[in-house]
Order: C-alpha cells, then structure tokens, then sequence
C-alpha cells in the first residue's frame, strides 16, 4: 500500500495517509512546491487562465482546452477525481498533484477558507512561461 504524508500549515508531519484511489503516482515535495508558485502566478497573479472544481476540469480535459491538470491530494471522496488522470492521458495533457485543496484554491486566486479538488490551466501568460514549461517536464517525467 502507498502511503502518503499529510503535511499541516507549518509543514510539520501530521499523519501517514493511505495514497487517494486517483492519484496515480506520488509527486516530491519541491516538484509540489513548483506547482504552487506556478498556480500563484497563473491564477493569483493573473498571466494566465484557469479553470477551477472538478466539473471544469472534466470538461476542459474531454475538450482538450487545458494545458495542464492539477489535482489535490487529499480530495474526499477520492473517487470525486479518479476518472481525470485516465481521460488526460487519453488526450495527452499532463497532469500533477498537489497536497491540500485549500492551498490549491488559495494560490489559485480563490478566497481564502475556499477548496478546489482540482484546476485547469487553460492559457500561460509570457511571465509564468519557463515556470510552466519546467513543471510541465517534471510531470511529463513522473507520469511515465
């Protein structure tokens, strides 16, 4: 069985978690940590577009409009997101996971105390580019 950590805000181990019934490889912490500052700066920030919660995610990824998939960790139900991973490797699109929905929503541009299972990047603005293209890499690499 894979185990994952779950991590508190002050990154302190919390707990050992069985890994999610939809997550489909385990992602490093500083590849994570990438993630987030490439959500901050699409979404938060705004050189970019997303596209936030499970639903917009299925339908960017069946309409091949996203980029890049990310999903977060600890989603309940699991099964909320177990269908994504297989129809973005049916259309090509590479996908990533994070820990926490609610860092997630929170670097995403979303109020705060707000959770996403998932967002969409939709369009990488010139600024957020090179961070894209290296997590894009890394995720490309994990997913084989």
């Amino acid at each position: 069985m894979r185990l994952y950590r779950v991590l508190t805000p002050q990154r302190m181990l919390h707990e050992e978690i069985p890994m999610s019934v939809h997550v489909a490889f385990e992602t490093p912490q500083d590849i994570k940590d990438s993630v987030f500052e490439l959500v901050k700066l699409v979404g938060k920030d705004g050189h970019g577009t997303v596209k936030k919660g499970a639903n917009e995610v299925t339908k960017c990824a069946e309409r091949q409009t996203a980029v890049m998939v990310i999903m977060a960790e600890d989603v309940n139900p699991p099964e909320l997101l177990a269908h994504i991973p297989m129809i973005c490797r049916e259309k090509n699109i590479p996908f990533i996971y994070v820990d926490n929905q609610e860092y997630l929503a929170e670097y995403a541009g979303m109020s705060r105390g707000t959770k996403t299972a998932a967002i969409a990047i939709l369009e990488v603005g010139r600024d957020a580019n090179d961070r894209f293209e290296s997590v894009k890499e890394q995720a490309i690499g994990l997913a084989k």
